[in-house]
């Protein structure tokens, strides 16, 4: 493995690490379901998928490679679906909004 593959491997790691950092802020600081389900969202998706691509590029194409690839494509799959499917069951429950929310679109589409 060359350095410079070493090196971007790293980069996409330490900000992948920034990201679920951040997610995780998000998930304490912010004041409702819905805010922080987005934040979580984004945690999963950019943070951890960005580690799982510095590990792809660090390892190749070998078994760990392969697998961090796999594992990608599953997580950017999934974390979204899942996360709507939790803020419209909290919707549908009666969990309100923040009181400065400024938008419902679930309560505009009469869902």
């Amino acid at each position: 493995m060359s350095n410079i593959q070493q090196l971007i491997g790293y980069i996409f790691i330490i900000l992948g690490l920034g990201f679920d950092i951040f997610g995780c802020i998000g998930l304490l600081r912010l004041p409702d379901v819905y805010n922080r389900l987005q934040a979580t969202t984004k945690c999963v998706t950019l943070g951890t998928c960005s580690i799982l691509f510095g590990t792809f590029i660090m390892k190749g194409l070998g078994t760990t490679g392969v697998k961090a690839i796999l594992v990608a494509v599953f997580l950017l799959l999934t974390s979204p679906v899942a996360a709507h499917a939790l803020a419209r069951g909290a919707h549908k429950s009666g969990v309100k909004l923040w009181p400065k929310s400024v938008v419902d679109k679930y309560e505009q589409d009469g869902n």
